[in-house]
């Protein structure tokens, strides 16, 4: 899989991108996961990316035609790539949506910024908004960064086990995740449950059950 964040901002996102899950995915090469800024197709000396909204308005809007040229040189990178942005009028990320995004060979993701972007880019590309809740953030940025998180998860030989993507909350037919418990058994009074310590394996399969679906 191949993962293109078009980004004002890509320092970032370097250094998540490179620790936990997904470093490891990059590393051991199941996502090929780059930034792209599109300064890299603006014109002029100071490679302007934004300007003030027609109409008036307060903050700053992302110009089409650097945003244009980055997407059109990205897209050359693959046959076939699922372009997707940031918006707060976007539909809720979820996990069918992941499963789903995880089945993509390319996906690109345009991080929003400032008052938003020029409405022509959106006429001409159509990309899919989706959005991570119902708040504001400085930045698609973070949002961006929760996309990926979400679909390298899934991909196969990410996780150390990958019955950790189908056995956890939102995996299809398990319900909520059951809690866990660790070493040491006693802490501060409270034990672990028994009949995680007793070695029946049919027994906690049976009790975890429960406890998902309660």
């Amino acid at each position: 899989m191949r993962i293109d964040l078009i980004t004002l901002f890509p320092q970032e996102c370097t250094a998540w991108l490179n620790t936990s899950i997904v470093g490891r995915a990059r590393r051991r090469g199941l996502a090929e996961i780059a930034t792209a800024d599109p300064r890299q197709w603006a014109g002029g000396r100071h490679r302007k990316v934004d300007d003030r909204p027609f109409g008036g308005g307060p903050g700053m809007v992302l110009m089409a035609p650097p945003l244009a040229g980055c997407i059109d040189h990205l897209r050359l990178q693959s046959a076939k790539s699922r372009l997707l942005v940031t918006s707060p009028q976007g539909r809720k990320l979820d996990q069918k949506t992941a499963r789903e995004l995880a089945d993509e060979s390319h996906l690109i993701v345009l991080c929003g910024h400032y008052e938003g972007i020029d409405q022509r880019l959106l006429d001409l590309y159509q990309p899919e908004p989706f959005s991570i809740g119902d708040y504001i953030l400085s930045g698609g940025e973070l949002a961006a960064l929760v996309l990926v998180d979400a679909v390298v998860r899934l991909l196969p030989g990410a996780l150390g086990n990958d019955r950790s993507a189908v056995e956890e909350t939102f995996s299809p037919g398990h319900g909520a995740d059951h809690p866990c418990w660790t070493r040491p058994a006693a802490f501060r009074e409270q034990t672990v449950p028994q009949v995680l310590l007793s070695g029946d394996h049919a027994a906690i399969a049976a009790w975890q059950l429960a406890r998902r679906m309660k």
